[in-house]
Protein backbone atom coordinates (compact mmCIF):
# COMPACT_ATOMS: atom_id res chain seq x y z
CA UNK A 1 0.00 0.00 0.00
CA UNK A 2 1.55 3.08 -1.04
CA UNK A 3 -0.19 6.30 0.06
CA UNK A 4 -1.94 4.70 3.74
CA UNK A 5 -2.82 8.39 4.40
CA UNK A 6 -5.97 8.48 1.31
CA UNK A 7 -8.12 5.56 3.51
CA UNK A 8 -8.56 2.30 3.81
CA UNK A 9 -11.80 0.31 4.41
CA UNK A 10 -14.13 -3.13 3.67
CA UNK A 11 -15.46 -3.39 0.56
CA UNK A 12 -19.26 -2.55 0.81
CA UNK A 13 -21.63 -4.39 0.40
CA UNK A 14 -18.81 -6.46 2.67
CA UNK A 15 -17.07 -9.39 0.93
CA UNK A 16 -14.94 -11.97 1.91
CA UNK A 17 -11.72 -13.49 -0.01
CA UNK A 18 -11.79 -17.26 0.69
CA UNK A 19 -8.07 -17.97 -0.44
CA UNK A 20 -6.58 -15.46 1.75
CA UNK A 21 -9.69 -15.92 4.54
CA UNK A 22 -9.92 -12.17 4.93
CA UNK A 23 -12.42 -8.71 4.09
CA UNK A 24 -12.00 -7.71 0.73
CA UNK A 25 -10.41 -4.42 1.30
CA UNK A 26 -10.83 -0.84 -0.69
CA UNK A 27 -7.81 1.30 -0.29
CA UNK A 28 -6.68 4.99 -1.46
CA UNK A 29 -8.98 6.55 -4.51
CA UNK A 30 -10.83 3.51 -4.17
CA UNK A 31 -12.16 3.77 -0.88
CA UNK A 32 -13.11 7.26 -1.45
CA UNK A 33 -15.36 6.53 -4.55
CA UNK A 34 -17.29 3.33 -1.84
CA UNK A 35 -16.92 6.11 0.93
CA UNK A 36 -19.02 8.64 -1.40
CA UNK A 37 -21.23 5.67 -2.80
CA UNK A 38 -22.39 5.01 0.79
CA UNK A 39 -22.89 9.03 1.81
CA UNK A 40 -25.37 9.54 -0.74
CA UNK A 41 -26.70 5.82 -0.94
CA UNK A 42 -27.03 6.22 3.15
CA UNK A 43 -30.69 8.39 4.90
CA UNK A 44 -29.69 10.34 8.15
CA UNK A 45 -30.60 8.62 11.20
CA UNK A 46 -29.84 5.16 9.59
CA UNK A 47 -26.94 4.69 11.11
CA UNK A 48 -27.17 4.37 14.96
CA UNK A 49 -23.63 5.89 16.37
CA UNK A 50 -23.67 8.79 13.47
CA UNK A 51 -27.22 10.11 13.21
CA UNK A 52 -26.13 13.36 11.15
CA UNK A 53 -24.36 10.89 8.89
CA UNK A 54 -26.20 10.58 5.45
CA UNK A 55 -27.64 12.72 2.56
CA UNK A 56 -31.52 11.68 2.29
CA UNK A 57 -32.23 12.08 -1.37
CA UNK A 58 -34.79 9.50 -0.81
CA UNK A 59 -37.08 12.02 0.30
CA UNK A 60 -37.33 14.04 -3.12
CA UNK A 61 -38.33 10.63 -4.99
CA UNK A 62 -41.82 11.84 -5.53
CA UNK A 63 -41.14 15.51 -6.33
CA UNK A 64 -41.09 17.26 -9.36
CA UNK A 65 -37.77 17.56 -10.79
CA UNK A 66 -38.13 21.40 -11.18
CA UNK A 67 -34.98 24.34 -10.64
CA UNK A 68 -36.00 24.36 -7.08
CA UNK A 69 -36.15 20.61 -6.88
CA UNK A 70 -32.40 20.57 -8.49
CA UNK A 71 -30.89 22.87 -6.46
CA UNK A 72 -32.24 21.64 -3.32
CA UNK A 73 -30.85 18.31 -4.62
CA UNK A 74 -27.29 19.66 -5.03
CA UNK A 75 -27.24 21.25 -1.90
CA UNK A 76 -28.09 18.00 0.05
CA UNK A 77 -24.80 16.58 -1.89
CA UNK A 78 -22.69 19.20 -1.63
CA UNK A 79 -23.46 19.78 2.56
CA UNK A 80 -23.20 15.83 3.21
CA UNK A 81 -19.36 15.47 1.63
CA UNK A 82 -18.64 18.98 3.11
CA UNK A 83 -19.60 17.43 6.69
CA UNK A 84 -18.80 13.84 6.12
CA UNK A 85 -15.78 13.72 3.98
CA UNK A 86 -12.88 15.09 5.02
CA UNK A 87 -10.23 13.54 2.52
CA UNK A 88 -11.73 15.82 -0.57
CA UNK A 89 -12.15 18.90 -1.74
CA UNK A 90 -15.47 19.45 -3.80
CA UNK A 91 -15.54 21.68 -6.96
CA UNK A 92 -18.96 20.91 -8.48
CA UNK A 93 -22.02 18.72 -8.41
CA UNK A 94 -24.22 19.01 -11.69
CA UNK A 95 -27.57 17.11 -12.37
CA UNK A 96 -27.99 15.25 -15.12
CA UNK A 97 -31.95 15.31 -16.30
CA UNK A 98 -31.49 13.86 -20.13
CA UNK A 99 -32.90 10.45 -18.69
CA UNK A 100 -35.68 12.37 -16.53
CA UNK A 101 -38.47 10.81 -18.02
CA UNK A 102 -37.12 6.74 -17.76
CA UNK A 103 -36.73 8.74 -13.77
CA UNK A 104 -33.06 8.37 -13.55
CA UNK A 105 -31.07 11.55 -13.12
CA UNK A 106 -27.30 11.54 -12.52
CA UNK A 107 -25.27 13.43 -10.09
CA UNK A 108 -21.98 14.60 -11.03
CA UNK A 109 -19.60 15.04 -8.44
CA UNK A 110 -16.42 16.99 -9.22
CA UNK A 111 -13.25 16.94 -6.38
CA UNK A 112 -9.89 16.85 -5.79
CA UNK A 113 -8.10 14.89 -3.30
CA UNK A 114 -6.76 17.08 -0.74
CA UNK A 115 -3.69 14.90 -0.28
CA UNK A 116 -2.80 14.09 -3.54
CA UNK A 117 -4.27 17.00 -5.37
CA UNK A 118 -5.51 15.11 -7.82
CA UNK A 119 -8.88 15.65 -9.48
CA UNK A 120 -11.47 13.14 -9.85
CA UNK A 121 -15.11 12.40 -10.69
CA UNK A 122 -17.96 10.80 -9.45
CA UNK A 123 -21.30 9.81 -11.41
CA UNK A 124 -24.23 8.85 -8.65
CA UNK A 125 -27.72 7.52 -10.48
CA UNK A 126 -30.47 8.85 -8.36
CA UNK A 127 -33.14 6.62 -9.44
CA UNK A 128 -36.87 8.70 -9.52
CA UNK A 129 -39.34 5.97 -10.14
CA UNK A 130 -36.97 2.78 -8.28
CA UNK A 131 -39.43 -0.09 -7.44
CA UNK A 132 -42.98 1.84 -8.93
CA UNK A 133 -42.98 -0.37 -12.41
CA UNK A 134 -45.19 -2.65 -10.76
CA UNK A 135 -47.36 -4.57 -12.81
CA UNK A 136 -50.83 -4.94 -11.06
CA UNK A 137 -51.83 -7.70 -13.16
CA UNK A 138 -49.15 -10.08 -12.68
CA UNK A 139 -49.28 -9.05 -8.78
CA UNK A 140 -52.57 -9.69 -8.13
CA UNK A 141 -52.25 -13.03 -9.65
CA UNK A 142 -49.46 -13.92 -7.10
CA UNK A 143 -52.07 -13.58 -4.49
CA UNK A 144 -53.56 -16.99 -2.79
CA UNK A 145 -56.77 -17.64 -3.45
CA UNK A 146 -60.02 -15.96 -0.71
CA UNK A 147 -57.54 -12.79 -0.07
Amino acid sequence: MGRPFLGRGWSFPPAFNFGTGGVVMLEEEADIVSSLEILLSTRQGERVMLPQYGCNLDELVFESLDTRMKTLMADKVESAILYHEPRIQLEKVQLYENRGLEGIVLIEVVYRVKATNSRFNFVYPYYKQEGTDINLTTTVNLLPDGV
